[in-house]
């Protein structure tokens, strides 16, 4: 049964009609020319019902089967990633169409400009491929795929409809957690920002005695070991063999207040923090730590110890998909109830959080200090950009000059942060958003570096 529902008149057609009106209009002025009209409206007529035959009542393939298109989405989005999508086109009419693709993608993306045009030859295939970035985690409905059909007259369209509606999860960046995994499996985690740090000292876990090789540190040397070997079985010069420290305590500490709401390119920095520490994370997996989380804002969220099994990561992600941004100031004194009531173990503690003045951070100092005295505590807050852009700019008025000396006063209370923490022996990071989590692995491996761990 033909819906004409599915009808829709193209571009072409509109033309069309304006030129035959303008022709009635004419032969009203020129008595002559009204033969001719009339003979142009009953060829225009035949077209159209030409066009209709062809797109309704074509012979290749059953009523309603002349047209296929189907969408291909991921079963969950990356949150703050370039999310690939594929619509498969497949032209089931025996002669040339021209097709416009409009996909009903979720609200939430604000986009009406979803629209594609292709060109498919008879029993032809197509594929037409995009992306798309979410900015916030949860729960994304697709609608229906609309696929409006020209034949090679151009004068009517026929819609399609493929109800194709899908409910899709957008997690943390797992996107660029793989990439993180990739690059360091690979060691090249230099292109992503992460610096070759070179060790220092040794760690203090003994792995074996073994023989000296060309380029190892003769402060290793066991004479003990070389003595014992010369006797038995000639000169040979014995080393004690370390390895990286591991199976130690790593926990991310992500703060939900409302400090944590501010956006930066779409995301807020909770996002942000939640993207870098599931990234930390896997990387301390793969350096045989052990990762936990934690969250707080004014009151303890979720604690997920931390351990190093099968599965560990996949309930870090699904813990940080949930977590959302609570307009309320956080309470640091909660927070260290529970790190000394639930981790033991001295731990690695990277808080996420962020301070904008020098006295909303001294609030929480003596919280801050208690939690550095038991773990190796690492701060982590964020770099105002706006407020960056606005000090490098050139003064041009006094309303500007004025606008810079507030913006450089902000700017000098977060490196005046750094060393208020730093006096008390609390390492720091403060970072712009798009650089945190390189900056978070960066300081991590440095402090495996250096033993502190």
């Amino acid at each position: 049964m033909i819906s004409f529902r599915s009808l829709f008149v193209a571009s072409r057609l509109w033309f069309s009609l304006i030129i035959l009106v303008l022709l009635f209009v004419a032969a009203y002025a020129f008595p002559l020319l009204f033969p001719l009209v009339k003979v142009v409206f009953a060829v225009f007529m035949v077209l159209i019902g030409l066009d209709f035959w062809l797109l309704f009542f074509s012979k290749s393939q059953p009523a309603g089967l002349a047209f296929f298109a189907r969408r291909e989405v991921p079963e969950r989005l990356s949150n703050g990633d370039e999310n690939p999508l594929t619509i498969y086109l497949e032209n089931r009419y025996s002669f040339r169409t021209d097709v416009e693709v409009v996909d009903e993608i979720p609200f939430q993306f604000q986009r009406r400009d979803v629209l594609f045009r292709a060109r498919l030859n008879p029993r032809e295939t197509q594929a037409i491929r995009y992306e798309l970035r979410p900015t916030r985690r949860g729960e994304y409905n697709f609608g229906a795929v609309n696929v409006f059909v020209l034949s090679q007259l151009g004068l009517l369209k026929r819609r399609y409809q493929f109800e194709q509606g899908k409910m899709v999860a957008v997690y943390p960046s797992f996107l660029q957690m793989r990439q993180f995994e990739l690059l360091a499996a690979t060691n090249r985690l230099t292109e992503v920002g992460v610096k070759r740090i070179r060790r220092i000292g040794h760690s203090m876990e003994f792995e074996q005695v073994r023989p000296y090789s060309t380029g190892d540190d003769v402060r290793t040397i066991n004479w003990k070991a070389t003595s014992r070997r010369s006797d038995s079985q000639g000169a040979s010069l014995m080393i004690n063999a370390f390895q990286d420290e591991r199976s130690q305590p790593v926990y991310c500490l992500i703060d939900k207040g409302r400090v944590m709401q501010s956006p930066f390119e779409g995301l807020t920095l909770l996002d942000y923090a939640i993207n870098a520490s599931l990234v930390l994370s896997n990387i301390a997996l793969m350096k045989q730590d052990r990762a936990g989380v934690l969250t707080f804002s004014d009151h303890i969220g979720q604690l997920l110890p931390a351990v190093r099994r099968t599965g560990q990561m996949l309930k870090i992600l699904e813990l940080l998909y949930r977590q959302k941004t609570r307009f309320l100031e956080s309470d640091y004194e909660s927070l260290y109830a529970s790190v000394r009531a639930h981790i033991r173990q001295r731990s690695l503690l990277l808080l996420f959080t962020n301070f904008e003045t020098m006295s909303g951070m001294q609030r929480q100092l003596p919280y801050l200090r208690r939690l550095a005295k038991d773990h190796l505590l690492l701060v982590i807050f964020f770099e105002n950009t706006e407020l960056r852009a606005l000090i490098d700019q050139p003064a041009t008025d006094t309303e500007h000059i004025y606008m810079k000396t507030i913006g450089e006063k902000f700017s000098f209370e977060k490196r005046q942060i750094v060393k208020e923490l730093g006096q008390y022996g609390i390492q720091t990071i403060l970072t712009a958003p798009q650089n945190l989590t390189a900056n978070t692995v960066n300081k991590y491996l440095e402090l495996k570096s250096r033993g502190m761990i």
